[in-house]
């Protein structure tokens, strides 16, 4: 464990002296603080939702594109990249084992991810709460479930850029395969989705294959898990096919923490037997 924190703190010192780190800290902090400003706060008044029940599904649009491409980048060349600078053999001479050299990786680029999610929401929360908004506990507790599963889904896409990095030579090869995870993930696999959807008409696919296939991407998990129905939900097109869906909050967070084991595990059985 001493080991594993070791190697953790030093992602983490790392991390806090790169400034493209700070870069993500700084944008996803404006982003965040331009949809609180910027928002459509009638359009909430309209549906009975608060500012801030409006302010997490603009939040939750914006990690479902932002958080994985921001994981993959810091992750994707995690070992790969070690490996090619030499900097592996070196780290690997020292009393650790792989496993706590992968693992404490990952939880340092985890911790930055949080770190980050945390700064720039927080701030968009706290500037709508210093406008004087009226935010019930209920709206407080959902915004609380939004930091914690955009922090999941983050660890979900670090996980597999670990799993990409692991299995490759160079990091050329992991950067091209992290962007087209990000390309499946949030783009095509929800658009083959629709279609599939649209053309079969619910003749063949009934809830529990469209529970199967939403858990097959993490980030539908993730859509339901924070507005998949009802309040501000309505807002978005996740409210329809949540209405169908049969998953409960629970199913849906142990699918994203499946989602970061299943290809940590991977990466980690991939590392012990990988040639430096």
């Amino acid at each position: 464990m001493r080991n594993l924190c070791t190697i953790a703190l030093k992602e983490i010192q790392e991390g806090l002296r790169n400034r493209w780190v700070l870069a993500t800290t700084l944008l996803l902090a404006a982003l965040a603080l331009a949809l609180t400003f910027l928002g459509n706060a009638p359009t909430g008044s309209s549906i009975g939702a608060g500012r801030l029940d409006v302010l997490i599904v603009s939040l939750s649009s914006l990690t479902i594109f932002l958080i994985p491409l921001i994981a993959l980048l810091i992750s994707h060349d995690a070992v790969v990249g070690e490996m090619e600078r030499g900097t592996m053999l070196l780290l690997l001479s020292y009393p650790v084992s792989r496993n706590q050299v992968l693992l404490g990786k990952f939880c340092g680029h985890v911790v930055i991810l949080a770190f980050a999610t945390l700064f720039g929401y927080g701030a968009a929360a706290l500037a709508l709460a210093l406008t004087g908004s009226d935010i019930g506990a209920a709206s407080w507790m959902a915004f609380l479930s939004l930091i914690w599963s955009s922090v999941l889904l983050g660890a979900v896409f670090i996980a597999l850029g670990y799993l990409a990095s692991t299995l490759v030579r160079e990091r050329g090869t992991a950067a091209g395969i992290a962007i087209g995870v990000w390309l499946l993930f949030v783009l095509i696999y929800d658009m083959a989705l629709l279609g599939l959807l649209v053309a079969d008409q619910g003749r063949t696919i009934g809830a529990a294959g469209l529970n199967a296939l939403l858990l097959a991407n993490p980030t539908d998990a993730y859509r339901l898990l924070n507005f998949g129905a009802g309040g501000a939900g309505t807002l978005t097109g996740m409210s329809g096919v949540a209405g169908n869906a049969t998953l409960a909050p629970g199913a849906l967070s142990l699918a994203l923490m499946l989602w970061v084991a299943v290809p940590l595990s991977l990466s980690m059985l991939a590392f012990s037997r990988k040639e430096l």
